[in-house]
């Protein structure tokens, strides 16, 4: 049989999903399938749910107050994709954050333009640099887009320079990384992390860097800049999701001129745009000085749940660094089930972390913290201290 016919129908087998590339070590016929866990907590549990990584709902804003303020001409067919009140707010918010001024474009979500940027720029099995332990719907993205995740771990101060190296020498050809409230553990970059890791990737300037600046509104943690200016291909991608809420699915992206060229390709064979409704109301919310002053509370009491937890828990003997965003990841040395039953008895529904896993199981419990007022936090340190002795 010819080369080329093999080499085709491998091909065909990798883009349906039916079969995985290893770069240099061949070509592999996939499993079965494993379950696939979601993001989002379970709306019927009697248990207190910290395990949906959702924001405080009591903490978004009340969008009926914007209604009237949205434009009231029709939007047509041929419209700039991208509102001009957005676009200027976008620009002036993203100033600082890429390494020239980038091209503005709209998304619907930061995971829909992920998949856009990679489908853009990659071929079905090639492999692309995540965080381990990582965001499900980044894993979940990337097993149906086709794509082939490459671990790499993360600590403390975010994703590790010298993995992320392993990574690319071994062929990934893409990178997305979180700089700050990284999901599920909660870690931000350094300032000496990001600078390690721009050194780094300025080494491998054809490699697509993609920032998934997903909590950018309510960040505790300083912006860090990583892509190199040797960087030819990347993108900043900052969403509304955290702030707004879930269903205010919008985010901005940031990118260098070829690569929103080919992003809006994509947008243009689907989509199109994001709605301009949508687009006006997440402006007349970002604009508005009282949801402001909100937003600045906001952040201050998630940063504060993150603080007290860790607090509470040094009580009882137990070290976590307190991380940024909605989530805190308490590390455990085996598998989280047993754990996480132990807390379900005494009325705790939290994420076992197995699922969060690249490439092998991540041993550990996902909490959302943002909706726990500071009694609850004391007694859910009390009994995740219980828990873990039992």
């Amino acid at each position: 049989m010819n080369r080329n016919t093999v080499a085709a129908a491998y091909k065909r087998l990798i883009t349906a999903g039916l079969a995985q590339s290893l770069g240099r070590n061949g070509t592999v016929i996939k499993g079965s399938p494993s379950p696939v866990a979601l993001e989002g907590g379970d709306p019927h549990t009697p248990l207190h749910d910290l395990s949906g990584g959702n924001p405080d709902p009591q903490r978004l804003p009340d969008l009926s107050r914007y209604f009237a303020r949205l434009n009231r001409t029709p939007h047509l067919y041929g419209d700039a994709p991208v509102s001009p009140e957005l676009h200027a707010w976008a620009v002036r918010w993203l100033r600082d954050a890429t390494p020239v001024a980038g091209e503005i474009d709209i998304t619907s979500g930061a995971i829909d333009a992920i998949e856009r940027l990679l489908s853009a720029h990659l071929l079905p099995g090639d492999s692309v640099a995540v965080e381990d332990p990582c965001f499900l719907s980044s894993i979940n993205m990337l097993r149906y887009a086709g794509f082939s995740a490459s671990p790499v771990s993360v600590d403390s101060e975010g994703m590790q320079p010298e993995k992320l190296e392993q990574a690319l020498n071994q062929g990934a050809r893409a990178v997305i990384l979180t700089p700050r409230a990284h999901n599920p553990t909660g870690c931000s970059l350094s300032a000496r992390r990001a600078a390690a890791l721009q050194n780094m990737l300025a080494r491998y300037p054809q490699v697509l860097v993609i920032i998934d600046d997903h909590f950018a509104l309510l960040s505790s943690s300083p912006w860090q800049p990583v892509i190199a200016q040797t960087t030819q291909h990347w993108a900043v991608i900052r969403s509304v999701s955290k702030t707004l809420g879930p269903d205010l699915r919008l985010a901005i992206v940031a990118s260098d001129s070829a690569t929103s060229a080919k992003l809006r390709l994509r947008l243009n064979a689907g989509s199109q745009w994001v709605s301009h409704l949508l687009q006006d109301l997440v402006c007349a919310c970002l604009t508005d000085p009282e949801y402001q002053h909100k937003l600045a509370q906001t952040r201050l009491f998630y940063a504060d749940r993150q603080q007290k937890l860790a607090r509470a828990l040094q009580q009882h003997r137990i070290a976590i660094s307190p991380g940024d965003g909605l989530n805190t990841w308490l590390p455990l040395e085996t598998h989280s089930q047993a754990t996480a039953f132990t807390l379900a008895k005494s009325g705790w529904l939290v994420r076992e972390g197995e699922a969060f896993g690249v490439s092998a199981p991540s041993h550990g419990l996902r909490i959302t913290l943002s909706t726990l007022n500071d009694s609850e936090i004391n007694t859910l340190a009390a009994d995740i201290h219980q828990a873990l002795n039992r």
